[in-house]
């Protein structure tokens, strides 16, 4: 006798061994990494308010000190870079003239203010969709994690959006694609959400690491940032996606 079961579609992570990245670069207390179009480069954030231009092999182009900054992540456009910052908020910095300014936050929302600072957990991630960044809240516990979405401008900032995603020290977010994909420094592990749907479409066991960035080229490369110093490039055959 045959036996037929139904199962409904879920997002799964693999049982089997995490795969293996190569070390690319070594960037102390690296916490935010982004791929550069314009010049086919990645900048690399670290918790030390320092970031680092690397080639897509890892060579050390550019080290730049911007101040006494917890830079916990980092958007590379083609006239700017936006940093979070922990603490604070954003920073926006002119690549062109080097200038540099602090976007204060209005974290209002719904008429209530949003907790995205606290002694114990700030922003830890920042990617931009369109002309809004996402910026990722950290925290250990899964029911206070959570993206707010924030248009910068006109000033002054306004959170217009927020996303419950339950997933737990949400440390890095990109935008690729049409999806957005964070990294989980406790769980180890790459998460693709679907913004349109709102939901986890796939999760990817990583290897142990303190991640904290994650990045895409233009030739199916992707770059994960560890605070524990490395950079690490898969291809995204690699990683299942």
């Amino acid at each position: 006798m045959k036996y037929y079961f139904w199962l409904p579609f879920a997002f799964l992570v693999c049982a089997c061994a995490a795969p293996k990245g190569k070390v690319i670069a070594h960037i102390p207390e690296a916490s935010g990494i982004s791929h550069c179009i314009s010049d086919d480069t990645l900048v690399v954030a670290n918790d030390e308010g320092t970031y680092y231009k690397i080639s897509r092999k890892g060579k050390i182009l550019q080290k730049m000190k911007l101040g006494k900054y917890d830079l916990e992540g980092v958007i590379c456009e083609d006239r700017e870079m936006i940093f979070a910052i922990e603490n604070k908020g954003v920073l926006i910095v002119d690549t062109h003239t080097g200038e540099k300014k602090e976007i204060p936050l209005h974290t209002m929302y719904h008429g209530k203010k949003l907790s995205l600072f606290n002694k114990r957990s700030g922003v830890e991630a920042i990617a931009k969709v369109g002309d809004h960044v996402y910026l990722a809240r950290q925290s250990k516990k899964k029911k206070k994690s959570f993206i707010a979405v924030v248009r910068l401008i006109p000033y002054p900032s306004k959170v217009v959006d927020v996303i419950e995603h339950r997933v737990a020290d949400t440390a890095g977010l990109t935008y690729h694609e049409g999806y957005l994909y964070m990294v989980s420094d406790k769980e180890d592990l790459l998460i693709k959400y679907d913004l349109q749907k709102k939901n986890i479409v796939q999760k990817v066991k990583l290897g142990k690491g303190a991640w904290e960035g994650i990045a895409f080229d233009t030739n199916g490369n992707v770059y994960l940032a560890d605070d524990d110093g490395r950079i690490v490039k898969y291809k995204k055959k690699q990683l299942g996606l």
